[in-house]
């Protein structure tokens, strides 16, 4: 490998500036894996790395991005990996501080590599990605406060985005009894309902209709990707010792409440931070989205295959909330 191409962002001031580029491995940051890019694909955290250069999801500019991949070691320095091992890598510093995995070959510190369960594929691991990684987490977290499917009905907002509908998959996977919210209601309810919904609900339909901070019990439980101002009406529609998964601020960063959902219901707000996630935990629960978490309809919440240079188009896409289930990049021979 002498050459290869990437998604190079440049910070254009009222915007970021994209284009591919032609690199060389001495181009690539100090890491002890190198390792050929297969696919990625497109989050929220990438489309806004790609348009909003103030977003601060990117504190020093340029930057390849790409916040996850997978592929095939090339190279190793560390004994727990070989040439020829299939990987994962999402979170850490991926395209954030570190280059990304819109790039055919990307090399990372060996903490960051997950060895890929022995029941994905490359492909299958990247149609999950970080948002599924996400969803995962809070699907655990739910369990791991004792919502189990005969607690009661489970809401998740933000359904037609990348962790929505990974969620409502996973838990339709589990047995649970689900319940999807999302503004395009008149558009993905049989998109919903295919992975697993058993009801679609506009967010006027969970709106309360005067804000108290105690309402009518509906769910057992939330997974929230969005956050911002609805956040307190959903806590007061948890059923007593319900637990709410946040992961996500699509919707903004502040929101007021009271502390009577908490004290009087014994409600529990978990936050979920795909980022840092220890890595212990990172690979059982890949080991789990291979197995008991992996939808069974996974290639239905694919919307689109692209390669390196429809990038651009895809995070004006996700921007635009135009975007439902997942975009996959195809990295190897994409260009």
């Amino acid at each position: 490998m002498e050459e290869f191409k990437a998604l190079w962002a440049e910070n254009a001031g009222a915007k970021v500036e994209t284009m591919v580029r032609t690199f060389k491995k001495e181009d690539l940051p100090d890491g002890e894996v190198l390792i050929e890019v297969h696919y990625s694909s497109v989050n929220y955290k990438d489309g806004l790395a790609g348009t909003n250069p103030k977003s601060g999801v990117i504190r020093n500019y340029p930057m390849i991005l790409g916040i996850d991949l997978s592929g095939v070691v090339v190279e190793s320095l560390d004994p727990d990996f070989r040439a020829g091992d299939k990987v994962v890598v999402t979170g850490y510093g991926l395209g954030v501080s570190h280059f990304g995995g819109f790039s055919q070959y990307a090399r990372v510190p060996a903490a960051w590599v997950v060895p890929l369960p022995e029941w994905l594929s490359l492909k299958e691991a990247m149609i999950i990605g970080t948002a599924g990684y996400t969803a995962a987490e809070s699907v655990d977290a739910l369990e791991q406060q004792g919502i189990r499917p005969q607690t009661g009905a489970v809401l998740v907002t933000g359904a037609s985005g990348g962790v929505g509908g990974m969620a409502i998959a996973m838990l339709k996977r589990l047995g649970y009894t689900v319940e999807a919210v999302s503004r395009k209601k008149a558009d993905c309810t049989d998109y919903l309902k295919q992975l697993g919904a058993e009801a679609v609900l506009h967010p006027d339909e969970v709106a309360l209709e005067k804000k108290r901070p105690l309402a009518q019990q509906r769910w057992a439980a939330i997974v929230d990707p969005v956050g911002g101002p609805m956040l307190p009406e959903l806590l007061a529609q948890l059923h007593y010792g319900g637990c709410l998964a946040l992961s996500g601020n699509a919707g903004g960063i502040a929101f007021e409440a009271t502390v009577l959902p908490f004290i009087l219901r014994g409600v529990k707000l978990v936050g979920i931070d795909s980022v840092s996630h220890p890595y212990a935990e990172r690979i059982k629960l890949w080991e789990r989205m291979a197995s008991d978490l992996k939808p069974e309809n996974l290639e239905l919440l694919v919307e689109q295959e692209i390669t390196l240079e429809d990038l651009p188009a895809a995070f004006g896409k996700i921007m635009d909330g135009k975007m439902h289930g997942r975009t996959l990049v195809k990295v190897k021979n994409g260009i």
